[in-house]
């Protein structure tokens, strides 16, 4: 099996390149990523000796690359590429509609006519919007995008849906609650709390904390991907998540348990313009069907996290300082992969 997968080098892509490198010998994967500020090859260091392994630096808004990318007959399309950052889609919404809805466009219309065999859309639960207490959203639940970025990833959404519908074209559609784990840009939530405490900085939460969301550990995540990927039937949606919705400042908490640092670190900062109060997902759906659950529960894997973050001070260190970026940009000029031997 022969995949191209898009955003490769960012937080989720790079964990579902290592998992299916692991799991899936055979297959050869191609990763297509722009290296964006979130996107870091230093992600695969460990995997760049694999023969099954190509990298190729190049952006899914481009239609003649995409064209002579996938001229050289792919299986299957995993699309993480995406522009995901809800504060700065607040700041300025232009790239998100660019990448998130051109580049989804471009990227499907290709892989359309060259013959792709499936084409899995990585999405996000925040196109569902906030839901009420009690209250969760299944596959069929309407869209109610309530920030640019969530609005750029439903537009999305819909697009794919509609090579289904139109073209018989065999798409899938994952919806997924908010990820965490290794290798996570220390913008995101989670890995921002545990890198500013150890390094004895305040902990910014929005408003009062007591938003709510569902917290999957990344490799869970992957492999619910790579179950949909292989099993998943062409034209539906399938939602992921842990299942138990927790507040952002009991997160917080217990963060700092782990890391046994004083709650005095927390700092209450203005909320953000539209923030959704809640995020929760009916996974019934992904567990019938193909058998997925959750494996790693929250308290373990946050543990988990942490002790990466610790264990990871250089990667977290020129993450922030921006560093990796000029060595890997340099180092890929030749290492990007030759369309000519694809």
């Amino acid at each position: 099996m022969k995949i191209l997968v898009t955003g490769g080098a960012g937080f989720i892509g790079s964990n579902f390149i290592r998992l299916i490198l692991q799991i899936h010998p055979e297959v050869q994967v191609l990763n297509l990523d722009k290296l964006t500020y979130a996107g870091n090859c230093e992600n695969l260091q460990d995997v760049e000796i694999n023969p099954n392994y190509k990298f190729h630096k190049g952006d899914i808004c481009d239609a003649a690359l995409m064209a002579e990318l996938l001229s050289a007959k792919f299986d299957a399309v995993v699309h993480f590429a995406a522009e995901s950052h809800v504060d700065r889609s607040i700041a300025d919404a232009r790239e998100f509609i660019h990448t998130n809805v051109q580049g989804t466009y471009t990227l499907l219309d290709a892989a359309r006519r060259h013959g792709v065999g499936r084409f899995l859309h990585v999405s996000t639960d925040e196109v569902y919007g906030s839901m009420q207490a009690h209250e969760s959203a299944d596959e069929m639940s309407r869209l109610q995008p309530n920030s640019p970025y969530a609005a750029s990833k439903a537009g999305s959404d819909l697009v794919v849906r509609s090579f289904w519908q139109t073209y018989k074209f065999p798409v899938m559609i994952t919806r997924s609650s908010n990820n965490y784990g290794p290798y996570q840009f220390p913008e995101k939530l989670i890995p921002l709390m545990i890198t500013n405490a150890l390094e004895g900085k305040q902990l910014p939460v929005y408003g009062d904390g007591l938003q709510e969301r569902d917290w999957i550990y990344v490799e869970d995540h992957c492999r619910a991907l790579d179950q949909v990927l292989h099993s998943g039937r062409p034209g539906e949606t399938y939602n992921i998540g842990y299942g138990q919705p927790e507040k952002n400042l009991d997160i917080v908490r217990n963060l700092l348990g782990i890391l046994d640092k004083p709650e005095s670190l927390i700092e209450y900062v203005a909320d953000r313009p539209g923030h959704d109060r809640r995020y929760a997902l009916n996974t019934s759906k992904i567990k019938k069907e193909l058998g997925w659950s959750s494996s790693v529960e929250l308290k373990k894997g946050l543990e988990k996290t942490v002790a990466w973050y610790r264990a990871h001070s250089e990667w977290v260190r020129k993450t922030k300082s921006g560093e990796y970026r000029t060595y890997y940009e340099k180092f890929y000029e030749n290492r990007t992969a030759s369309l000519a031997h694809l």
